[in-house]
């Protein structure tokens, strides 16, 4: 009995050996900033002795990361290309409304929603081309049956510096209802019309049996997403 008791102890000690003491998570700060800190909180309860490492990381550099091995898991914004996926496991967790913010004091800020032919004759305020293509692809098929093109008149490599210059009346920017849960009434969140189909955020790692961190931190991550759809 004492010899199985031995071994056991061991086993234990090596499986706790072989499970990493950090968790690396690349993420879109604006999009789970109504799930991340819930996500965490569940995780830490479950597994206290392994520390997340949040990565803010544009979409591709997240799918980059996650093939590579830097990223075991990644909060995402719109699912990957189908060809993308073919190594990759992918769930999307909770989708959000496309909608324009504008700084309180603009016109618009007084009215529910926008026709797209009004938020394009505004200067927008977008991501950077550089870093973010995909955002730069997602206005085009936002503005695709809009005769005129917004004319886009600063780029900037994270939201927060986007809604900075919003809420300075610089100009608008396409986003989403989160924009009023994170940026709170520095800004005004207004519907679209017509409505644009609403964005996934979704969690992406390898493909294949996931390390009991990685899974557990992805379990926690849909529970807040589903939580947060009941509200």
């Amino acid at each position: 009995m004492l010899q199985r008791a031995d071994e056991a102890v061991k086993n234990a000690r090596s499986i706790a050996a072989s499970e990493p003491t950090e968790l690396h998570v690349g993420y879109s700060p604006t999009p789970v900033a109504e799930i991340l800190p819930k996500t965490l909180r569940a995780f830490q309860r479950k597994m206290p002795n392994v520390r997340v490492r949040l990565h803010d990381w544009s979409n591709q550099a997240i799918l980059d990361g996650v093939r590579d091995g830097r990223l075991q898991l990644g909060l995402i914004v719109r699912p990957p290309k189908a060809s993308s996926l073919r190594a990759l496991r992918y769930e999307e967790l909770f989708q959000e409304r496309v909608c324009v913010a504008v700084a309180p004091q603009h016109p618009f800020a007084r009215r529910r929603a926008i026709p797209l032919t009004e938020v394009a004759a505004e200067p927008l305020i977008g991501l950077t081309r550089e870093e973010y293509p995909e955002y730069r692809d997602y206005l085009s098929i936002i503005f695709s049956k809009v005769k005129q093109k917004p004319r886009i008149v600063e780029e900037y490599d994270s939201m927060a510096g986007i809604l900075s210059s919003v809420e300075a009346g610089t100009g608008v920017a396409i986003g989403m209802d989160v924009f009023g849960y994170s940026f709170g009434n520095r800004v005004k969140v207004l519907g679209l019309i017509p409505k644009p189909k609403p964005t996934s955020i979704g969690i992406v790692a390898l493909k294949g049996k996931l390390s009991p961190a990685a899974e557990k931190f992805w379990q926690c991550a849909r529970d807040a997403a589903s939580k947060k759809k009941t509200h």
